[in-house]
């Protein structure tokens, strides 16, 4: 297999403008989710302070993000992303639908994680004189950042995923190679690279946080 000095520059930028995508999407997707999934603990019926009309509110909104498939809602806000963005191809076009799509999976996720706290923490905490704020500041958050940080791998490989869907619309990045040169013009060589390279990123994110959950997980210890 020979590839051309062309070749290689292409996959250079795909290589490139797929990390940007997905670590973009994910930071600003972490702004929106976290905060979300901590709304979601603290207002649930058992939860530090109940507020179940917000909490079936939001649960309703992050139950309909959730079920649009990305491809679908990639194209229901292209003219949103033309306004934010100024256009609808690119890698940086394909942000907005991208953090769209990943807050609420990320929502769920970091509820799924608090929850994964032990009471007995919380209870100790409330019983010391600690304000609702600290309880998630100082016990919450600090308790559930093992369980937090494989869910970022899951998450971050997801949003990877999902920028390689977006190669259809002209989203740039490593799916737009795969597609072009894969189905449209059936060089099959170039497709299997692109792919054998998005399996290399997700192994090294996916070993990297998994590392990182082990240091911080103080049971390990």
């Amino acid at each position: 297999m020979n590839l051309s000095t062309q070749t290689l520059n292409m996959l250079g930028t795909g290589i490139f403008e797929t990390l940007l995508m997905t670590f973009v999407s994910s930071f600003l997707a972490y702004l929106i989710g976290i905060p979300l999934g901590i709304c979601l603990v603290v207002s649930a019926k058992d939860g530090i302070k109940p507020m179940p009309l917000l909490n079936i509110i939001l649960g309703i909104i992050i139950n309909i993000l959730r079920s649009i498939p990305f491809i679908i809602l990639l194209i229901m806000v292209l003219p949103l992303t033309r306004v934010m963005v100024g256009t609808t191809l690119g890698a940086k076009a394909v942000i907005p639908p991208l953090v769209i799509a990943a807050a609420p999976y990320i929502a769920r996720m970091v509820e799924s994680s608090l929850k994964e706290v032990d009471a007995g923490v919380i209870e100790a905490a409330k019983s010391m004189g600690a304000s609702n704020f600290q309880i998630v500041w100082k016990v919450l958050l600090p308790e559930a950042t093992p369980s937090l940080l494989l869910g970022a791998a899951i998450s971050i490989t997801t949003i990877l995923g999902y920028s390689a869907m977006a190669g259809f619309t002209g989203g740039g990045g490593l799916g737009t190679i795969a597609i072009n040169y894969g189905y449209y013009r059936y060089q099959t060589d170039v497709m299997l690279i692109t792919v054998a390279i998005l399996v290399i990123i997700v192994q090294i994110i996916q070993e990297t946080w998994m590392h990182m959950s082990r240091i911080s997980d103080k049971r390990v210890r």
